[in-house]
């Protein structure tokens, strides 16, 4: 059976975030939610996994993050 699906292997996503400095990954093809806006990384999901990591260090919501 020969599927048209990207496999987890070989699926590609945007890295998104919203105004609070939160973060998620976005399939390809698909187009943010109200609030989200894209990172402008697009790559495999290790990869804007480890930009996640890398870029999001504190996982509070920016409007409790003291000031």
């Amino acid at each position: 059976m020969t599927t048209t699906e990207p496999t987890q292997d070989t699926a590609k996503y945007h890295v998104v975030s919203n105004d609070e400095g939160q973060y998620s990954l976005l399939a390809e093809g698909s187009e943010p939610p109200a609030g989200w806006h894209f990172e402008g990384v697009y790559a495999d999901r290790e990869e804007c996994l480890a930009y996640i990591e890398r870029t999001w260090t504190d996982m509070r919501p920016r409007s409790l993050r003291p000031a």
